[in-house]
């Protein structure tokens, strides 16, 4: 016997209850970010250790991150996100999970989202380059419908630091006003 959903076919049993119930974590870099920077190999261990099926993927071209290409990706790589499903974002990778949740089915609820150093309002100290310039006003000024994300969004914390030179604090006002984000500086 099987048990059919989104159309993958998966056996009853104990792999099936372990393989379906497993809570999945996707680490989302930011701008010019990769997979093996920071604390996310750190992090991915540490939940590991807890049993947690743990995503940190490589996003399309991080030196000039463009909003489609991002969440196109993101849409791909959980194209069926569900309570299970948590996200951890730092910098740019806060914004890549928030216009993420935009473009979910209505009927799509996550298990929430961790963002670090989150970005909404706007960046300092960038470098004076066009490209640079191009790419953050394309983050900062493409509207997010905040209404929409609050809908797949069960619980959010946002981390900040009181002394990050590129993410100002006033960042933290839209997270905690428009998606209700516990704010921890």
């Amino acid at each position: 016997m099987a048990w059919k959903r989104s159309r993958v076919q998966v056996p009853y049993g104990p792999q099936f209850i372990f393989t379906y119930m497993k809570k999945r974590v996707f680490i989302i870099h930011g701008w010019d970010g990769h997979p093996g920077e920071s604390w996310f190999p750190w992090l991915k261990k540490e939940l590991e250790l807890k049993n947690y099926e743990v995503i940190i993927p490589q996003l399309p071209n991080p030196e000039e991150p463009r909003i489609k290409n991002w969440i196109e990706f993101l849409l791909t790589l959980s194209p069926h996100p569900d309570e299970n499903t948590f996200f951890i974002g730092h910098s740019m990778g806060c914004q890549a999970i928030i216009r993420y949740l935009e473009s979910l089915n209505n009927k799509v609820m996550i298990g929430g989202a961790v963002f670090v150093a989150g970005f909404l309002k706007r960046l300092s100290n960038l470098e004076d380059d066009d490209v640079v310039k191009s790419v953050a006003e394309e983050w900062l000024t493409t509207k997010i419908d905040f209404d929409k994300v609050r809908t797949h969004l069960n619980k959010s914390i946002a981390i900040f630091s009181d002394d990050d030179m590129y993410v100002p604090l006033d960042n933290q006002d839209l997270f905690r006003d428009e998606l209700s984000s516990k704010i921890i500086i």
